[in-house]
């Protein structure tokens, strides 16, 4: 009977190490120690270096005189605005490449993604070559290819090539009519917001009603003349007051109109043909990860191949899609940071200057990494909200 107790007791003497419980929160705790001791061992090892070289420290260095142009702002700025000013000017020329790249990119990924699926052995081909070719080239190269094999040999200006609706595209870029807006233009952008948040609210009565009955709308007519019809309507009611400033050739260059350089213009290309090579792939895995048998009830149904894909298909293939689009959608906008290489002005470029004029590279270097960091959170945020608003959801 004592061995017996000793036996009992025995394990109830080592139960503080072998509970999992308690392992567990000693183990985290010791890496939370670890790593604080780690950023507080670096964070004291840069501020004695720098009080070493007699280098200030803060971010007041954001208030000076920039003393620098950028080529392209979207914003006023000259060389007298402030440092900080030039940094907000290469996020927005950041956030516009990205913003535009990836509407292209997920156009073009879509388009190609589903002709890797068609039954005609040629648009099979074609879109087999283009994401072969585009998802095994480095981006750096891709832009390289647009920025030097392609815009850098169009004509110059004397001799630009014409191109419709009075544009033109010649070695210095792409020039289109500018807006000119007059007295009374802010009516036409109330119409076009009041036209969007009736064709959304016309898509979801539709929805709702479909759900209920079965019964279909036209929301994309219906949708598209809100969009389109009001601000037109606005338009006229309030006297036509927009114009446009055409480009005019001259001898040696283009005057009026609007301007997009060959930088930006290689960047977005490279940046949008290169991530719509991966967003192929994910497209036709996901329309592959659809049970064959939705496409054959489908059909039974009497519906046609291209409803199929609109209505069946691509709505189940969306669940699959939509996480993997994500990671690609924050590559597009890391990869701009290649722009330094072609010399558009966008964050690293900009934040580079400021910290090669003002010696403070701790601190551009965090406040790059911060808004890259915010960047992707906030893209992550949203797909991951239209993601759960795509998921199936149990009634």
């Amino acid at each position: 009977m004592a061995s017996q107790d000793v036996l009992r007791e025995e394990p109830s003497r080592g139960s503080f190490i072998n509970d999992p419980k308690i392992r567990g929160i000693f183990f985290q705790v010791l890496v939370v120690v670890l790593l604080v001791a780690g950023v507080w061992w670096i964070a004291h090892n840069v501020i004695d270096n720098l009080t070493r070289l007699r280098i200030a420290s803060g971010f007041g260095f954001l208030k000076g005189r920039a003393g620098f142009d950028i080529s392209e702002s979207a914003i006023a700025y000259s060389s007298d605005s402030t440092y900080g000013r030039a940094i907000l000017v290469g996020l927005i020329n950041t956030l516009i490449v990205a913003i535009v790249g990836i509407i292209t990119a997920t156009i073009i990924g879509f388009v190609i993604g589903i002709g890797r699926l068609s039954q005609n052995w040629l648009i099979r081909k074609i879109c087999t070559v283009y994401v072969e070719v585009f998802r095994n080239i480095p981006p750096l190269l891709v832009i390289f290819f647009w920025y030097s094999g392609v815009l850098a040999v169009l004509p110059a200006p004397r001799d630009s090539i014409g191109l419709p609706f009075g544009s033109f595209l010649n070695q210095r870029g792409f020039y289109f009519p500018r807006a000119v807006w007059g007295d009374g233009s802010w009516l036409i952008f109330i119409a076009l917001l009041v036209g969007i948040a009736m064709a959304w609210f016309v898509a979801r009565r539709a929805r709702q009603r479909q759900m209920a009955t079965g019964q279909q709308f036209p929301v994309f007519w219906t949708s598209a003349a809100l969009i389109v019809g009001l601000p037109l309507l606005a338009y006229a009611l309030s006297g036509f007051p927009l114009s446009f400033d055409y480009p005019k050739q001259s001898t040696f260059n283009l005057t009026g109109g609007f301007q997009v350089r060959p930088e930006f213009l290689s960047l977005y290309l490279a940046l949008s043909c290169y991530t719509a090579a991966f967003i192929a792939e994910i497209v036709r895995a996901g329309i592959r990860g659809v049970s064959a048998g939705q496409t054959e009830a489908a059909g039974a149904l009497g519906l046609r191949s291209g409803s199929i894909l609109r209505l069946v298909v691509v709505p189940q293939a969306m669940r699959i899609v939509i996480p993997p689009l994500t990671s690609q959608y924050l590559n597009l906008t890391k990869n701009s940071s290649l722009a330094i290489a072609i010399g558009y002005p966008d964050l690293t470029a900009t934040a580079g200057t400021v910290l090669n004029q003002t010696g403070q590279a701790v601190e551009g270097v965090v406040i790059m990494m911060v808004i890259y960091l915010a960047i992707s959170l906030l893209t992550s945020l949203v797909m991951n909200w239209f993601n759960a608003k795509m998921a199936l959801v149990e009634r």
